[in-house]
């Protein structure tokens, strides 16, 4: 008993216990002996071995046998199919099977790791195990036997064969190219075919592309079921494939068809005649890798990646249709470079979300010069079903290359581990063993986009131009050109129209612009102004009114202005629109004398009409002097846009205009009077005189009276009408806005031997309250010229000194020692408007004094 229970154990040691191995269902080739040709399995003159009986009603099939060459030596592996016909379950601790090799070693097969639990079959039941072996050095299956042995206390040794299984010299392990093998992966049943092999040259490399297509058969999501992919040549030289990193963690659907790419690099001498595709998986348990499903691939091709100007090329992310093309591709010069912008058009024509893998671009030119492209918009990128996405590219080619003939290179970077080193096979069709090292990085070609060459056109004022972008389609046009002045520099102010052109909404972003003067290598920051600000959403056919203003050194010439708009996206920056405009006019439009420049903005709608203008004659300079009427178009009161402006003279000089306006909103249909003044030269010359006028803006709002502005928009050159003044000849209506003041009458009194004159004066003071307006700091001075013709001052504050109302009493007195001489005699009342120091005659009037005898004392 002892010995009996010692060499059992034994035995069992050497036993494999049954279990599937997925996706091992392999045909051998036809014409092996022992066993009999089965017509219904069809991909390559599949065999169906001959059962062998183990006991009673219990058989045992050979279903398939794999080969797979390794370092510690060459593994097979095979599927037996036990098929129990009795009434009771049957032990399988009491059936083994022995490996015989054309050199006649013996070795037991040994169970893989997932299998271990699998020791009975039931009754009526059938059950697949499978084994492996190690065979050392044995290089194919080629006299191979398999023998079946069952537990026997009667048979020496305790173990009797009832039967072999003779892997036929012609047997395969590999499926027929083209044909379809049934099997399972992950315990789903599917249907496998291996479709392609395609060769790629880039880099001085040769990249081979292997795809197999595979059905899932079952109803559960099938994943990627972590095989190990080898491409095998006819010589036995073997080369670890990466998985497409399009196709990274796939998933196909229950009865869904998807094909799966795999790649490699292989050496450029590598024969690719009779190649293989074979599937190998980690046995956790045992620390081996065993042979899965081997397929015979089709002959190499090598596949045109040359995408024609315009073309559409498709390619393949998830089994999803991408439709890939590069449009609108222009060219300018900028310093030594020629500097390149198109837009790579994306549709996923699918009918679910795709991820793009990562992919590197760069220009390549005719001499194979490459330049690289940022592409970090596109990698990563994420399509929903049959949503298109533009990318903005840019690129930089010095202009000492040759500009015609350039492609964009699309190249996918796949990690891999590296492949064996060529020439690492044995001889004599010994297969290689795959050396594994480091994760390495594949660059593999997809697509080569020819640029067509086209110099980026200067835009035409008034002109509308179509474009698309990645935030959606439509036309702009530049409405006008402007340079003005601003403090110490010039604005120079575009003037773009954009217009929704698309059946659906055009959202645009919050924009920032740019301006460049004659491609010089430095841009400046430009202020934006929406006529409306609050319209971020256009309709379709709405369009927007946009203010582009840069800032530029008053002294500075231009040819080509260029503007850049750009929205973001998180925080990478995304062009909205480039574009060239020419130089060739400052569309400054002109507003006649007495004509009314128009503003519009929400809430701010109203016109603007020359009211006076006037000079301030001064010793050292001239002050001149405009006053406008602002009338408000609104329906509600609303605070008025600040007016800002220029005097320019005939000369072309300008000078900045300083403002008073009121800080009030203006009542519907209601005016405000608006004063702008500055200091000009006593030799400026007043003929065709003009008002440089515009409504300021700041943080792309318009700014309001009281508000600091950055600049302004919307000018026009108002003609002014400066008139001379012409002093009243008397004071019976003298005007000083917003006051009218009329003497009714004056006295001079004087005291014979006195040294004073008495004068007093009745005066009606009215208040125009018609407009509104700001500070006007103007001050009333009166001239006192006795008779003597001496003259003093005294500056009367209006509503203070002299008070509203009709017919009111001013009383004063002049002082001198020389008046104790006079006799009567005449004195004359000067009004005067100053301002900042300078002054206009209003009217003057003389007035008599009366003499007076000193009262006689009592």
């Amino acid at each position: 008993m002892r010995k009996y229970q010692v060499t059992y154990a034994a035995l069992l040691a050497g036993t494999l216990m049954a279990g599937q191995l997925a996706g091992t269902v392999i045909s051998p080739v036809a014409g092996a002996a022992g066993a009999t040709k089965n017509a219904a399995v069809s991909p390559a003159a599949a065999f169906k071995f001959n059962s062998v009986p183990l006991s009673a009603g219990v058989t045992a099939v050979l279903e398939d046998v794999s080969f797979w060459s390794q370092a510690g030596g060459n593994i097979v592996s095979y599927t037996l199919k036990y098929t129990n016909s009795g009434n009771n379950s049957a032990n399988l601790l009491q059936v083994f099977s022995r490996v015989v090799t054309p050199g006649g070693s013996v070795l037991p097969g040994n169970p893989v790791g997932t299998n271990a639990g699998k020791k009975k079959i039931g009754a009526k039941e059938t059950l697949s195990v499978s084994y492996y072996v190690n065979v050392g050095q044995t290089a194919s299956l080629q006299g191979v036997k398999i023998s079946m042995l069952v537990w026997d206390s009667k048979t020496k040794g305790y173990l009797k064969q009832t039967g072999s299984f003779a892997i036929p010299a012609s047997y395969s392990t590999a499926i027929a190219a083209g044909a379809s093998q049934s099997t399972t992966m992950n315990d789903i049943p599917v249907s496998a075919k291996a479709d392609s092999l395609q060769l790629y040259k880039y880099g001085g490399k040769v990249y081979a592309k292997v795809g197999i297509s595979i059905t899932n058969k079952g109803n559960k999501v099938l994943g990627d079921p972590g095989y190990t992919a080898y491409l095998m040549s006819a010589s036995g030289s073997s080369f670890e494939l990466a998985l497409s990193s399009s196709q990274s963690g796939y998933k196909i659907q229950p009865q869904e068809k998807r094909s799966i790419y795999y790649l490699a690099e292989i050496p450029a001498y590598l024969k690719t005649d009779n190649m293989k595709l074979q599937f190998t998986q980690k046995d956790e348990a045992l620390k081996l890798e065993l042979p899965k499903s081997s397929y015979k691939l089709p002959a190499a091709t090598s596949p045109d990646l040359v995408v024609a100007s315009g073309a559409t090329k498709k390619i393949i992310v998830n089994s999803n249709t991408i439709d890939t093309q590069l449009r609108n591709a222009n060219v300018y010069a900028q310093d030594a470079d020629a500097v390149w912008t198109f837009q790579m058009q994306l549709k996923n024509t699918g009918n679910k979300a795709v991820t793009l893998p990562s992919y590197e671009l760069a220009v390549k030119s005719v001499k194979g010069t490459t330049f690289p492209v940022a592409a970090k918009a596109l990698s990563g990128l994420t399509l929903k079903p049959l949503e298109t996405k533009i990318i903005p590219l840019t690129v930089r080619v010095p202009l000492e290359v040759e500009q015609s003939g350039l492609q964009l290179q699309m190249i996918e970077a796949v990690g891999t581990e590296s492949a064996a080193e060529p020439g690492a096979t044995g001889g004599s069709g010994t297969a290689g063993s795959p050396a594994t090292a480091g994760a390495a990085k594949m660059t593999f070609p997809i697509a080569y986009y020819v640029i067509p060459y086209a110099l980026r056109a200067d835009v035409q004022t008034g002109q509308e131009y179509r474009t698309t972008n990645s935030y959606g389609s439509f036309a702009y046009s530049v409405q006008s050109l402007q340079r003005y002045p601003w403090k110490d520099d010039d604005i120079v102010a575009a003037k773009l129209r954009i217009t929704n052109t698309q059946a659906v909404s055009l959202t645009l972003p919050e924009l920032k612009g740019a301006i460049k003067l004659d491609n010089k290598n430095a841009s400046a920051a430009a202020d934006l102004f929406m006529t409306d600000a609050d319209t971020k959403v256009l309709a379709p056919g709405q369009y927007a009114d946009l203010f582009v203003l840069g800032k530029i050194p008053y002294t500075d010439d231009f040819t080509d202005l260029g503007i850049s708009l750009t929205g973001t996206d998180n925080t990478e920056i995304v062009p909205f629109l480039d574009l060239s405009i020419k130089n060739s006019m400052n569309n400054i439009s002109t507003i006649a004398q007495g004509e009314k420049y128009a503003i519009s903005g929400k809430g701010k709608n109203a016109s603007v009409q020359e009211k006076s203008t006037i000079v301030y004659e001064g010793a050292n300079y001239n002050l001149l002097y405009t006053e406008l009427l602002l009338s408000s178009s609104e329906k509600r009161q609303s605070k008025m846009a600040r007016l800002q402006a220029y005097f320019r003279t005939k000369d072309g000089q300008y000078y900045e205009a300083t403002p008073s306006q009121s800080d009030n909103g203006a009542a519907p249909g209601g005016q405000q009077l608006v004063v702008f003044w500055s200091k000009l030269p006593k030799t400026a010359d007043y003929s065709d005189l003009s008002l440089y006028l515009g409504t300021g803006v700041n943080g792309g709002k318009l700014s309001e009276s009281g508000q600091e502005t950055t600049g302004f928009v919307n000018v026009s050159s108002l003609l002014l009408a400066p008139h001379t003044n012409v002093p009243a000849g008397n004071l019976l209506s003298v005007s000083l806005y917003p006051y009218t003041i009329s003497f009714l009458a004056s006295e001079g009194k004087h005291v014979t031997a006195s040294e004073e004159i008495s004068i007093s004066f009745n005066y009606t003071l009215q208040r125009n309250n018609i407009y509104d307006s700001g500070a006007l700091e103007h001050k009333l001075i009166l001239q006192i010229t006795d008779p003597y013709g001496l003259s003093q001052e005294r500056t009367l504050a209006l509503g203070t000194d002299l008070t509203e109302g009709v017919n009111n009493t001013f009383n004063f007195s002049i002082n001198r020692n020389m008046y104790k001489s006079i006799e009567g005699g005449t004195y004359q009342l000067t009004l005067y408007d100053e301002f900042q120091g300078e002054r206009l005659k209003l009217g003057a009037q003389v007035y008599r004094v009366t003499e007076e005898r000193p009262a006689k004392t009592p």
